[in-house]
């Protein structure tokens, strides 16, 4: 069975709703405690009760620990987690994740290095046991996959260490870039840096065919549900999470995978091509999956074009500067896009003029297609002065011969 979880964020995600809700489902409590345990916080204890919100049953949790005002960074949490014995190693890995995702968010929006960031709220012991927890959690339950609903943030706006600011936080503005946001006019915090960095991390480490949607098509074992520790006007604060298997059709692993992708497009009528070249090169060397350029007539009549490029949401930023830098635009577009893509592996083949590269794909029906990659195909057919079209047949059929 692959175990796949799907998230429905009505009333947002927070740490806390997500370990309860994972607690809900079956996930033994004392197997969390003794992995909370081993991180060698003082006095901390997990508490878990049955509460009611709006009339519906969940669970709820409550982190006790004496105060502790010092404010940690990346590398002392990285360290307190790898220092914890009685957690596995996966389960460390996926905890250090969502740390990061947290970190990097920080960094970016206090406009300094990741190694300096001051964890304040997500550096507080209950927000680490919540972390920790969900990462413990989600390794004894063996998810394969996870798919979520769009996800509110809620309005209004709050205080935190900084002084008052807008909700969604800014961490938490800054983390749910490429995800889908749900409309919600409930004014109050029902996204937490904590919940959006789990939720991120969870749907790219364990993809799904559709991360953000409606509930993919499976069959549900089981149903947990988490509150929060607010009353919302209306509905009831928890979070819903069913975990099942995926019924056939909807994730075949070695068929499709699912990704999204951030498309960047300005329009240019005063570069030379040289110029639009040289800005290609610099996007691809910083990690572009795919730059192109589309003739078109911009105002006045100008001849210009449109220079278009795709990179992942970690990418962004850096994508978006080289271009404010290197060109004359003022202006960039922004698209989030889902992507479906075949799923691939890299192979090494034996032809009569040499070994070389290529990679194979699995399509939806099962078979299976071969392609060299263009710059073995070219080193080849220049070492042997044939051309291209001879060394990709020899490749095709070395392939096939295996």
């Amino acid at each position: 069975m692959r175990t796949h979880l799907h998230f429905d964020c009505l009333s947002g995600i927070s740490g806390d709703m997500t370990l309860a809700s994972l607690i809900d489902l079956g996930v033994d409590v004392d197997h969390i405690r003794r992995g909370l345990d081993s991180l060698n916080v003082a006095d901390l204890k997990l508490v878990v009760d049955d509460v009611k919100k709006c009339g519906f049953r969940s669970k709820f949790i409550l982190v006790e620990h004496p105060e502790q005002k010092a404010h940690r960074h990346l590398h002392h949490i990285d360290a307190m987690i790898d220092a914890a014995k009685a957690i596995t190693d996966s389960a460390k890995t996926l905890a250090k994740a969502i740390f990061l995702c947290v970190g990097k968010a920080e960094a970016r929006v206090h406009g300094c290095d990741l190694q300096k960031v001051h964890f304040h709220e997500v550096g507080a012991v209950d927000s680490i046991a919540d972390i920790v927890g969900v990462a413990i959690a989600i390794d004894a339950l063996g998810v394969q996959s996870v798919s979520s609903s769009p996800v509110p943030t809620g309005t209004g706006s709050i205080t935190i260490d900084h002084g008052r600011v807008a909700v969604p936080a800014p961490a938490t503005a800054e983390i749910l870039i490429g995800v889908p946001i749900a409309e919600c006019a409930i004014e109050s915090e029902l996204t937490t840096p904590t919940g959006a960095a789990i939720i991120k991390t969870l749907t790219e480490r364990f993809p799904s065919a559709r991360p953000f949607g409606p509930s993919p098509a499976m069959v549900a074992y089981r149903v947990g549900y988490g509150a929060g520790s607010r009353d919302l006007p209306g509905q009831a604060n928890v979070l819903r999470i069913t975990m099942g298997e995926l019924q056939s059709g909807t994730n075949h692993p070695g068929q499709l995978e699912a990704d999204r992708v951030t498309l960047l497009e300005t329009n240019i009528d005063d570069a030379t091509g040289e110029e639009l070249a040289d800005v290609a090169e610099r996007l691809f060397a910083a990690g572009a999956l795919d730059v192109w350029q589309t003739p078109c007539v911009m105002k006045k009549g100008r001849l210009a074009c449109v220079l278009a490029v795709l990179c992942g949401g970690s990418k962004v930023t850096a994508m978006q500067n080289l271009l404010f830098e290197n060109t004359s635009t003022i202006g960039i577009r922004r698209q989030v896009l889902e992507r479906t893509k075949l799923v691939r592996r890299s192979v090494t083949v034996k032809t009569d003029y040499g070994t070389a590269r290529g990679k194979v794909v699995t399509l939806p029906n099962g078979n299976e297609r071969f392609t060299i990659e263009d710059d073995e195909a070219k080193r080849l057919a220049t070492a042997a002065k044939v051309t291209t079209s001879e060394i990709r047949e020899k490749a095709l059929l070395a392939w096939r011969s295996e």
